[in-house]
């Protein structure tokens, strides 16, 4: 059962769900709402979620706009009627979600709207911050107060995404508040492994024998770790859809769902436009949060997916600087394509700089990159090169089956660098820090890390 209340300022109280036909057809003004206040007590549905606790009070929060600084998405969840976040005005979708801390079984949300309300929102559910599950479905929302009780979903995250405004305005909550108990789902922590590889599928497939995405592909999955991640130019030459479906859904294709992409220069040269069949074929898999950008968490990490292709833009820093201020897990991760340090035959690339700067100033571990077709680490190091404990590691890893690039000039820090054998970086993560092996398509592993410690 639903209830949901207009603010009085703006029309009388309103009754949705089945109590409305049962008691507003008979029933009016003070008397109507005094009658169903103790039908809703007694109310199996309201009573059960009255028992569960409020479990998303001061929890980390973020959203996919603000409208100014003070109106941020901590607001939501702070327990202050007073303060509440408001998005970017006349824009559609916009989102507001909430880190629950584990895993955790959800039986009630409740919406307390300003006056820039949801016409039309989704109440979701993830255990990893990409993949969403439908709670709750609105088409028809007139503000007030929006209460979903008898809910049964179980995730770490849950979102608030807004499909369509009330108003001309943007949407605007003063508090959400989410009950249920937590335990029900995936715990923070534990140690897990990972995958990596940039600069993918070439045009050919496993009948030929010179065709190397087909190998790194199978060794992956003989890995099977607890994700994969692509470091860009997952399709050549110019990454159309019927491309990604030729060639790259033949291989790496096989373990879609569980992979979270980038994209590369190559993703942008598609005829239909720049990323075209990149988002045609991943979908919400590489667009979780609305952007070519995003981020989740695994165990006590937390991990950032950028699209270097458009570093130059001020939405992406400024995202990711609101993204790494409101995680709280200890260890972070990056990856995109473009690397700030090569010693491959692109060399290092400036456009990167930035979001080093932004990385080494929260803390961040490591970077993952591609571009460059061969494998190689570095030292810990600043953005400006400087060899320094507290630096950020980073990993080129472009042998996923594209030709391989020779090593042209070695750059300062780097401990390692091999071309011309296929493979895959294989990333062992712990609840407090990280290694990994460089690992070719005949199972030999041609290069093992140091043991890091996160910041």
């Amino acid at each position: 059962m639903r209830l949901n209340r207009l603010n009085a300022s703006a029309h009388p109280p309103l009754l949705r769900g089945r109590l409305r036909t049962r008691l507003l057809t008979a029933l009016t003004g003070l008397a109507a709402l005094t009658l169903v206040g103790g039908l809703l007590l007694a109310w199996p549905g309201r009573a059960g979620a009255a028992a569960d606790p409020l479990i998303s009070r001061g929890k980390p929060a973020t959203a996919s706009s603000t409208e100014s600084s003070s109106l941020g998405a901590k607001n939501a969840f702070d327990g202050d009627p007073a303060t509440r976040w408001a998005s970017t005005e006349g824009k559609d979708p916009q989102w507001i979600r909430v880190d629950l801390g584990a895993g955790a079984t959800v039986s009630r949300v409740r919406l307390t709207w300003e006056a820039a309300y949801a016409k039309a929102y989704r109440v979701e559910v993830s255990a990893d911050g990409a993949a969403w599950t439908a709670l709750a479905d609105e088409t028809a929302g007139n503000g007030g107060v929006d209460d979903w009780t008898g809910l049964s979903g179980k995730g770490r995250y849950l979102r608030v995404q807004g499909t369509a405004r009330g108003t001309s305005y943007g949407y605007s909550l003063f508090e959400a508040e989410v009950y249920g108990t937590v335990g029900g789902g995936p715990q923070p922590g534990g140690s897990f492994t990972v995958v990596a590889a940039g600069d993918i599928a070439a045009q050919c497939t496993a009948s030929d024998s010179g065709c190397a995405h087909p190998k790194t592909a199978a060794l992956a999955q003989r890995i099977d770790p607890k994700f994969y991640l692509t470091m860009g130019d997952n399709q050549y030459d110019d990454a159309r859809l019927s491309d990604y479906r030729a060639y790259y859904d033949r291989s790496w294709g096989a373990f879609k769902a569980k992979t979270r992409p980038v994209p590369g220069n190559h993703e942008t040269y598609d005829p239909a436009g720049p990323l075209a069949g990149y988002k045609s074929y991943f979908g919400s898999i590489a667009y979780p949060q609305g952007k070519s950008y995003y981020s989740f968490d695994e165990g006590n990490w937390h991990f950032v997916a950028l699209d270097s292709n458009s570093f130059d833009q001020a939405a992406q820093l400024s995202w990711l600087k609101a993204d790494l201020a409101a995680t709280t897990k200890p260890c972070v991760a990056a990856y995109w394509h473009h690397p700030l340090y090569s010693s491959g035959g692109h060399g290092n690339d400036p456009v990167s700089k930035p979001v080093w700067k932004i990385l080494y100033a929260a803390k961040a571990d490591l970077v993952l990159n591609g571009h460059d077709h061969h494998y190689e680490r570095f030292a810990p190091q600043d953005p400006e090169g400087r060899a320094t404990a507290d630096g950020i590691v980073e990993i080129v890893g472009g042998m996923g089956g594209a030709e391989p690039y020779p090593i042209e000039e070695v750059q300062p820090n780097s401990q390692k660098r091999i071309s011309g054998p296929y493979g895959v970086v294989k990333l062992d993560f712990t609840d407090s820090g990280y290694g990994w092996t460089y690992v070719a398509t005949d199972g030999q592993v041609k290069d093992t890390s140091p043991k890091y410690s996160c910041h």
